[in-house]
């Protein structure tokens, strides 16, 4: 009887101890345009997420973290307020998924965003109590202007009237427009002469 009580003593006292494996699972990166939008995913397990308090909380390259969204549900939030009025914090409760929607993002969104929630148990010291968060990874976003799409140049080839003065300086022009990216290479050739390569457009003249 003994050896079962000192069992008993030492298994409830151990028990504060122990916590179900909370674990929160987040993409490892996302991409997204200057006004465009998109969504945050935190897939949950090991505790109630339709009772639990979650959080979103950011880290902006080179400096500390900061808290934007604390979440229970959709009557009872909060929104930092350099993200209020452009991101929404939601509950998938049949999918244990905790969403973050982002609409209007800009460049300054660029963050690694982490998904968080309250320790199962609460911890005691120095006569206060509170529940430590669990984080998880973290998705890394990164805000980027959009890539415009090649564009050819529009070439237009403007000729000199011809001329009976062997000693006249004339001069062919190409000029090419509407093209991007800005950077161009142009190949110009007159007759037999040899092939000129200029890397902007140019004036040049025949015997160049």
């Amino acid at each position: 009887m003994m050896t079962s009580t000192i069992f008993l003593s030492l298994l409830l006292a151990l028990l504060p101890c122990v916590q179900s494996e909370i674990t929160l699972i987040q993409p490892e990166a996302e991409t997204g345009h200057p006004g465009g939008s998109l969504s945050l995913t935190c897939k949950t397990s090991g505790f109630n997420l339709g009772s639990s308090s979650m959080y979103w909380i950011r880290q902006v390259p080179g400096q500390g973290l900061e808290w934007i969204v604390y979440y229970y549900s959709s009557s009872s939030n909060n929104y930092a307020p350099a993200i209020k009025d452009r991101f929404t914090a939601s509950k998938d409760t049949s999918n244990n998924i905790f969403a973050l929607e982002m609409r209007s993002v800009k460049i300054d969104d660029t963050a690694i965003y982490y998904c968080a929630t309250d320790s199962l148990f609460p911890y005691r010291t120095y006569g206060s109590t509170y529940r430590p968060l669990i984080f998880g990874a973290g998705t890394k976003l990164t805000v980027e202007p959009r890539q415009k799409s090649i564009v050819k140049p529009k070439l237009s080839a403007f000729y000199p009237p011809k001329s009976s003065s062997k000693d006249a300086v004339q001069a062919a022009v190409c000029l090419a427009s509407d093209f991007f990216p800005k950077d161009i290479s142009l190949q110009l050739a007159f007759g037999d002469k040899p092939k000129a390569n200029v890397t902007r457009p140019s004036v040049l003249k025949p015997d160049e």
